[in-house]
């Protein structure tokens, strides 16, 4: 790209999920910068995605803090997090605010006591307990475990480097000696561990190897407790025989005891790994000698601390679809589901946030399901702690058609003041959450609710008696969010023995619905719903007839002009245009009193493959009712695809003859660049259904000089019915 080809840097900022800090009273923001180039023309020439995290520390946060004011205070601050998290951020602060305090990061998730040293470590002394690590193995963790006590401070880090010799002796050591002392391994990695708790230090010990031999060790020490394992239940099998019994019991405490040093070695070990995968270069590196087996196998382990730090471990893996893969052929799900619930918070909310980073996967999903986390999740809906993170695995379990009846047909219970499903008799689990839903105006769980109102079949029929509650719903001044939920819902409900008529004239809907399809009326998303909920609408003849008589038809065809770059409104539109034509008096009145036909015929070439179908089924209908309209719609599919097999000819034989083998007008297939307005129109009927929820787009075929710049036209269509159709072509062509 030449440099006067740009004309200016365009960022996007996206935010994405808020966490907490593991370790800190902080808030971590991951969020994702969008830098375009733009060109002279404004379109993009070249685009870059970066995935970046803010971190928020709230040293004031205390037990005395007013969390909403300073969830306040946060997102206004912070101008990545939208204000619409507001509730999420007070949430985080609030579990952060009633998370037990680690007494330093090095305490964090390894609380263990090392053997007590008569003498007090002095960092004077460094190179005589250096010395020690080259005597017998007693004087070996004597040593080790000194140099540990020095490095648990911060303050001596910086110089304990200043020693050439220490990371180099103890380096050697680990690599020549775990594998005969545990405690010694354990003692080492530690210290290594406290360094890889600053950033800065990271470089050092990647070049001492240490996070690959961490590694050997685990997997080592994994196989050895199978093992174990193994000779235990063999010694087990004869519990009468006394001698027998006795070998066992006596194992047993040899394995207990083993089983305490090496989840001791297991914590500082996961946790080092897990310092270093801060650079997503060693991460890969960690994927590739694969971490993500390692650290599954760990799940079965009963040691809380070391399940924290595992799933911590695994859910920072999980965003990358690599190691979400790996996960899923380890059989995850199934190993998570048993510690949901359980009593440790910190447990569970990490155990929780791992099944949300895995329930984007529709396989994974499908597995929640069958190892029975569904009933489990829906009870957590009524505890406070977890209810909104529950709500969202949850919500992704409802977009599958195999789980959306599972909502209203099975037997859940929640706490506290909520019972959310139940099954008392057929549908009435649906009703709970319904209820639930329009007592709260929780708009997550009334977006579930609309996920399962998109399974046909019997339970559709269920919702017939909410759509007064719902269109109530529309009606009443309230959150924005819950009431595309609400309108969203009824979208779906194509239900022929609903009445839709009655509905409209006792809710008085048709006003409301004109009203909010003005462009600027109100967010795009509430105003997208609006169009689709007047395509279902408009599949009843009497119902597209109120809505033709209303004026919403000129309605949809200016919002149609300012939406003409959005291809999921014109797709919408377009299909009310469709469901209307199916009823002879709308159908007249598009075709005889609006322009709409124009319109249509102008989208026939887009590039979006559901726009040009929606369009070309939509021309076939009105083809075939009035003759005059059947003639320029033809006459313009033959215009089309004449004028792009001259462009073909001309391509191929530029070369051999004049510039323009067909005229000397390079222009002439063009048609004048006109818009038009809807003023003074009537009203033709809406409608339109969810099923054209379509992002695909194919980059096939040109188009016409009426055309905007990304091939949505920027008119109503390129003719006056006053001029002709299309151009004559002249005597040389």
């Amino acid at each position: 790209m030449q440099p006067d080809e740009s004309q200016y840097l365009k960022r996007k900022c996206r935010t994405g999920d808020i966490d907490v800090h593991p370790t800190e009273k902080a808030l971590v923001v991951h969020y994702e910068v969008e830098a375009s180039i733009l060109g002279e023309a404004g379109n993009a020439r070249h685009e870059e995605k970066k995935e970046c995290q803010k971190i928020i520390r709230l040293r004031s946060l205390n037990a005395s803090t007013d969390v909403s004011a300073l969830a306040r205070k946060v997102v206004e601050e912070c101008k990545i997090i939208h204000p619409s998290k507001l509730a999420e951020v007070e949430h985080l602060l609030l579990y952060l605010q009633n998370r037990k305090k680690p007494s330093s990061k090095c305490k964090y998730l390894f609380k263990t006591s090392f053997p007590n040293i008569d003498e007090e470590a002095n960092i004077n002394k460094t190179d005589d307990y250096i010395e020690l690590l080259y005597e017998s193995m007693p004087e070996k963790i004597r040593g080790s475990t000194l140099i540990l006590h020095l490095a648990r401070n911060p303050d001596n880090l910086e110089e304990l480097l200043h020693n050439k010799t220490l990371l180099g002796a103890l380096t050697r050591v680990l690599r020549e000696d775990w594998k005969h002392s545990v405690e010694l391994a354990t003692t080492i990695i530690y210290v290594f561990f406290c360094f890889s708790s600053f950033s800065q230090f990271h470089g050092l010990i990647t070049h001492y190897k240490i996070g690959l031999l961490c590694m050997n060790i685990i997997e080592h020490e994994l196989k050895k407790y199978d093992l174990w394992q193994d000779e235990l239940e063999k010694k087990s099998k004869d519990p009468e025989n006394q001698s027998l019994q006795k070998e066992y019991e006596k194992t047993l405490k040899k394995y207990q005891s083993f089983l305490v040093k090496q989840e001791q070695l297991l914590r500082v070990a996961f946790y080092l790994l897990l310092n270093l995968s801060e650079d997503t270069r060693t991460e890969l590196k960690m994927r590739n000698k694969n971490i993500v087996h390692l650290l599954v196998k760990s799940l079965e382990r009963e040691n809380q601390e070391l399940l924290v730090l595992v799933v911590s471990f695994l859910k920072k893996l999980s965003i990358f679809l690599e190691n979400k893969n790996d996960m899923a052929e380890m059989d995850t799900v199934e190993k998570l589901a048993r510690l949901v619930p359980c009593e440790q918070e910190d447990l569970m909310n990490v155990t929780l946030r791992l099944l949300l980073n895995l329930s984007f996967d529709t396989g994974l999903r499908t597995k929640m399901v069958h190892v029975g986390l569904l009933p489990k999740l829906t009870a957590l809906l009524g505890d406070d702690t977890y209810k909104h993170i529950a709500m969202r695995i949850l919500y992704h379990i409802s977009v599958d058609d195999k789980s959306k009846s599972m909502f209203a047909y099975t037997d859940y219970w929640g706490s506290s003041l909520l019972i959310i499903l139940c099954i008392c008799s057929a549908g009435n689990g649906l009703k709970m959450l319904m209820k639930r839903a329009l007592k709260l105006k929780e708009p997550l769980m009334m977006k579930m609710i609309r996920n399962i109102s998109q399974h046909d079949g019997p339970l559709k029929q269920l919702f017939i008696e909410y759509v007064g509650d719902l269109a109530a719903q529309i009606k009443q001044e309230g959150g924005e969010e819950f009431v595309i939920e609400c309108l969203g819902t009824m979208a779906n409900l194509t239900i022929p023995d609903l009445d839709w008529e009655l509905l409209l004239k006792e809710y008085n809907l048709v006003p409301y619905l004109k009203d909010h399809l003005k462009p600027g009326s109100a967010e795009d998303d509430l105003i997208l719903e609006v169009v689709i909920m007047i395509g279902t609408v408009s599949m009843d003849d009497s119902c597209a007839v109120m809505l033709a008589k209303s004026g919403i038809i000129p309605a949809l065809i200016e919002l149609l002009n300012a939406q003409q770059e959005d291809d999921e409104f014109v797709c919408q539109i377009i299909y009310v245009f469709y469901q209307m034509v199916f009823h002879q008096a709308t159908r007249d009145v598009i075709i005889k009193d609006t322009q709409a036909p124009a319109y249509l015929i102008d989208l026939m070439h887009d590039k979006n493959v559901e726009i040009r179908q929606v369009c070309d089924n939509t021309l076939d209908i009105i083809a075939e009712y009035d003759e005059e309209w059947g003639k320029k719609i033809q006459s313009e599919k033959f215009r089309w695809h004449n004028s792009q097999w001259l462009e073909m000819v001309e391509s191929r034989q530029m070369e051999d003859t004049e510039p323009y083998m067909y005229g000397d007008d390079p222009d002439a297939l063009e048609q004048p660049d006109l818009f038009y307005s809807t003023d003074g129109m009537m009203a033709p009927e809406p409608g339109l259904s969810p099923d054209f929820y379509s992002q695909s787009y194919s980059q096939n075929g040109d188009f016409n000089a009426c055309n905007g710049a990304d091939g949505r036209p920027a008119t109503a269509y390129g003719f006056r019915p006053d001029e002709p159709f299309f151009h004559g072509y002249g005597s040389t062509r």
